[in-house]
């Protein structure tokens, strides 16, 4: 493989052929993710009994071992636990076990991002809603929630961010997104023009990343611009 601009290129088209796929499962694992951290920083927040402790367990274990670990132990191990309940799932597809783990151990950083956000909004503004009448719901909706998720986006777009780059790894149990295209590309020209290959890998990743942050920066601006017309 040559250094011309016509590799150049080609590289860039093969790359980005596979970008789709690395785009859909960031957003496929970020919304289930939302959902676990939302379900995790509810627990927490309210202190539920006995789940209490397992949310704390599932913190722990998801903050202690690294990415690449659990998403071998989804994707090896739990078709072979779910096989003594008599579960097969070997035969699902590789993305759903993917998603399944870069889910599971993003949840748990959103967890924090929504508790540490609902707690910075303050207990007294919660107090104030009470006292003119509204429910916990409607305090809810109508303050704490838009207060925390100004709060919380630029975390949430951290977050975003660091999930997009884990996705890289989904290439290890076979999935071919950028990162496996990547391996494909090298594995074809015995290891030649790895210098070109990584750094078209690297300049996607990076305009990807400052899109994503463009995007956070024009939401954090235009929130706090109707929540600001709001109040007044």
């Amino acid at each position: 493989m040559g250094s011309s601009l016509t590799d150049w290129i080609d590289i860039f088209v093969r790359v980005l052929d596979k970008l789709p796929l690395t785009l859909l499962m960031t957003v496929l694992s970020l919304f289930f993710a939302l959902l676990i951290g939302l379900g995790i920083a509810v627990i927490r927040i309210q202190k539920y009994r006995y789940i209490y402790g397992i949310a704390t367990l599932y913190l722990s274990f998801t903050r202690s071992t690294p990415l690449l670990v659990q998403l071998f132990l989804v994707y090896f191990g739990l078709p072979q636990l779910l096989l003594v309940f008599n579960v097969d799932i070997n035969h699902w597809d590789r993305l759903v076990f993917a998603i399944m783990a870069f889910s599971f151990h993003t949840g748990a950083f959103m967890s924090e991002v929504i508790r540490s956000a609902y707690l910075a909004v303050g207990k007294d503004q919660l107090e104030a809603a009470y006292s003119v009448g509204m429910s916990y719901p409607q305090a809810l909706r109508r303050i704490i929630l838009p207060q925390a998720f100004l709060i919380s986006l630029p975390n949430l777009g951290n977050n975003i961010i660091e999930l997009l780059k884990d996705t890289s790894l989904a290439f290890t149990i076979g999935i071919i997104d950028i990162m496996g295209q990547v391996r494909i590309i090298l594995g074809n020209n015995h290891g030649i023009g790895m210098f070109q290959i990584y750094v078209v890998i690297s300049l996607v990743y990076w305009a990807t990343c400052i899109i994503i942050e463009s995007l956070v920066g024009y939401a954090e601006k235009a929130f706090r611009k109707g929540h600001v017309g709001l109040s007044k």
